[in-house]
């Protein structure tokens, strides 16, 4: 009896649900059909069928697995059939398989290793997971196994263009398309907004960053056979020169994945090992540029919503590399976005295309820099600016300018908290008066990872484990805070996402006044608590004490400002 008519009997499938997964089932077997169709789901299939043919089913997540089992195990039924051994019982070889059906292969298992062997079913999904945890990415790839050369989904949207040499016709291999295409795949799979590929003396790497943290990614030693294929591949998708391997190179690749656009940003530089590269990783699709949902505290939105909505002048936004400071200003750009008023952007790079807003991107090699297309935007009848970032003096007098001729300027800069932009401002050479009467609102913000929902425990610190600068004072004697645990949906890092946390400075007359007397950042900050700013550090213990992050997290993101505190409590 087949999967589709057990299932039927058991109630698990009606008549009609299992008619239409027999039209639309194509190459793959009806169970799959009806799991991708979400008619029943794959454990409920997997325990009915398994207890129609005497079959056990586990939970992997859950199980304890024998990895020195691996060694004997021929790879090539691991990824072709998705089998992966589990223990050895009794002289048994237990077997995970997600095809209670299929039991040739388990005899080719038993063939090879020379003992019994004894099926269990298993998720496809958690097997395939412990493949790429113990095997690594790519390892298919490395036994041989991607003549089969599907591309999983992606599609590369640019043209590929080849010089017909042996390292490109190499890099066009089907097994290394398929080798890149995963690696490509897994890290949008895991959310990664970067994936580095660095040569090391011991060989090839590859690391991802997820929310902020690099991560390590298993992958067979054989792979650094394919090193060469596999940066000239990229290369070739980047549309840059394979045979340059002596100057660093950058590059874009345009990919489609399940549908939705996927843009990377490639950058190449020669090691003393090899190249090496990083790929910045836009989802276009997985992207919500939403200003409520960013992680500020509601009393923090309201002043900033008012400020985003003044007619004139300038909001900054500052903070280092990866902190979030692009999310922040195209969310309030959509915020206040309308068909009475006119937006212009000028960034380098346009990171995301925006419908409604005019984005101009800058090209410095040919004269178009941030100041020359703030010059010709003032002249295309603006109501907002956005400039992408205020490197140098002509920018920042031309973002002045602009904001005294009556227009709402956007931008950001890099310091370590808001009123170090003052200081950064008049140090490039723009006048303290200028820069006290345009200047309205600074927002600081950084990036701190919120605690899975999913494993996340409630305990209470003993004294020894709060920080000095911790406000025990807003933490009821009965509140618990929480820390991070590990589970499978978060890959046991405890945590699942980021969010902002947030320092904003609105520019009162005391501080224009401090601004216009080139007041040090210090007394600048010892100002702006005193009327009432929470700062960084402020903002994380709130998100702590809420249960949205944990305090070793704030700790790590966040600098003490315990001092300036006190100085400023102390007059």
């Amino acid at each position: 009896m087949e999967a589709g008519e057990i299932l039927l009997r058991r109630g698990l499938l009606d008549e009609r649900q299992l008619e239409m997964a027999r039209r639309s089932n194509g190459d793959t077997s009806v169970m799959d059909t009806v799991v991708d169709l979400g008619f029943v789901s794959e454990e409920d299939a997997l325990r009915a069928l398994g207890e129609e043919v005497g079959l056990d089913y586990i939970d992997l997540a859950e199980a304890d697995v024998d990895l020195s089992l691996l060694k004997s195990f021929p790879q090539k039924l691991i990824h072709r059939h998705s089998l992966f051994p589990i223990r050895l019982e009794h002289g048994l070889l237990v077997v995970a398989t997600a095809d209670p059906f299929d039991l040739y292969p388990l005899d080719e298992v038993s063939a090879h290793t020379g003992l019994a062997v004894s099926p269990v079913l298993a998720s496809r999904q958690e097997i395939t997971k412990l493949i790429k945890r113990h095997l690594g990415v790519g390892s298919e790839t490395v036994d041989g196994l991607m003549e089969q050369a599907d591309d999983n989904g992606l599609e590369i949207l640019s043209e590929i263009e080849t010089d017909g040499s042996e390292l490109s016709e190499m890099a066009q291999e089907a097994s290394v398309i398929r080798l890149v295409n995963e690696i490509l795949l897994e890290a949008i799979e895991s959310r990664a907004s970067d994936v580095h590929i660095e040569s090391q003396s011991s060989g090839f790497v590859i690391r991802y960053r997820i929310d902020g943290m690099l991560q390590r990614q298993p992958t067979p030693p054989e792979i650094n056979r394919f090193q060469a294929a596999i940066v000239s591949r990229l290369k070739i998708m980047a549309r840059l020169n394979i045979a340059e391997k002596r100057l660093p190179q950058d590059g874009r690749i345009k990919l489609k994945v399940a549908g939705r656009e996927v843009d990377i940003r490639v950058s190449v530089i020669p090691m003393i090992h090899g190249e090496s590269l990083v790929m910045r990783i836009l989802d276009k699709g997985s992207m919500v540029f939403d200003l409520q949902k960013l992680g500020m505290e509601p009393d923090t939105y309201a002043v900033y919503h008012e400020l985003i909505n003044l007619p004139h002048g300038i909001v900054l936004v500052t903070g280092p590399t990866g902190s979030g400071k692009t999310t922040t200003l195209y969310s309030s750009l959509l915020e206040i976005r309308s068909d009475a008023n006119k937006i212009i952007t000028t960034e380098d790079p346009v990171e995301y295309q925006l419908d409604g807003i005019n984005q101009i991107q800058v090209h410095p090699k040919i004269g178009l820099t941030f100041a020359q297309s703030l010059r010709s935007i003032l002249r295309h009848d603006p109501d907002v600016v956005l400039v992408g970032e205020i490197r140098d003096l002509e920018t920042a007098e031309n973002a002045v300018q602009a904001s005294l001729t009556g227009h709402l300027v956007f931008s950001t800069l890099h310091t370590n908290d808001a009123a170090g932009a003052f200081t950064r401002l008049v140090d490039m050479g723009v006048e303290p008066f200028l820069v006290a009467s345009t200047v309205e609102a600074i927002m600081a913000q950084r990036l701190v990872r919120r605690l899975c929902p999913h494993c996340k425990e409630s305990y209470r610190p003993t004294d020894d484990e709060f920080p000095p600068d911790f406000p025990r004072e807003k933490l009821p004697a009965d509140a618990m805070l929480c820390r991070p645990r590990g589970c499978r949906q978060c890959r046991g890092t405890g945590y699942a996402g980021r969010m902002g946390i947030y320092e904003l400075l609105v520019t009162t007359e005391s501080i224009r006044e401090l601004a216009h007397e080139r007041a040090s950042t210090w007394d600048i900050k010892q100002a702006a608590v005193k009327s009432g700013m929470r700062t960084l550090r402020d903002d994380g213990w709130l998100k702590a004490i809420a249960g949205k992050t944990s305090l070793d997290e704030v700790l790590r993101i966040t600098k003490g400002d315990r001092l300036v505190k006190m100085a400023a409590t102390s007059e």
